[in-house]
């Protein structure tokens, strides 16, 4: 079933570059962050989250999803998770969370950063499996997650 929402991601994150532009990123409620939707259907949002140097998206939490995954793509990254000490976050790092879980993360760094945030929403398996197809983007490599 962990296919089922990878196809989807993996069309995202290949869509924009294939096209040669970049989704319009959107200012947040916090000062130095924006995001960038990539992908939003009713079983599955993906965004793009930019943070400026020093910048901090403060701690928060997603209760309509079954899960959330953050993964660090660029720069120097910390994750912190209400109640527990900060995690360095170095790019590749990836975190799963249920839903509800607090967390926030910042950039530490003297560059930009950036994190992929995934979203498989409440109900999603079931509305998976009716998906219409995604296009193929061209890419070779992609392979079943696991």
């Amino acid at each position: 079933m962990r296919t089922i929402w990878a196809l989807p991601v993996m069309a995202a994150m290949c869509w924009f570059p294939a096209l040669g532009q970049s989704p319009p990123l959107i200012p947040t409620e916090d000062p130095g962050v924006a995001r960038s939707p990539l992908m939003a259907r009713p079983e599955i949002r993906v965004t793009r989250v930019e943070l400026q140097p020093g910048a901090t998206r403060r701690i928060h939490a997603h209760t309509d999803v079954q899960y959330h995954v953050l993964s660090v793509l660029t720069g120097e990254m910390q994750l912190m998770l209400e109640g527990q000490p900060p995690a360095d976050a170095a790019p590749g790092r990836t975190f799963f969370f249920t839903p509800g879980t607090r967390h926030g993360f910042k950039n530490v760094g003297k560059t930009q950063a950036a994190v992929m945030e995934i979203f498989v929403v409440q109900g999603a398996v079931s509305q998976a499996s009716t998906a219409p197809p995604v296009p193929n983007s061209g890419k070779s490599g992609a392979g079943p997650a696991r």
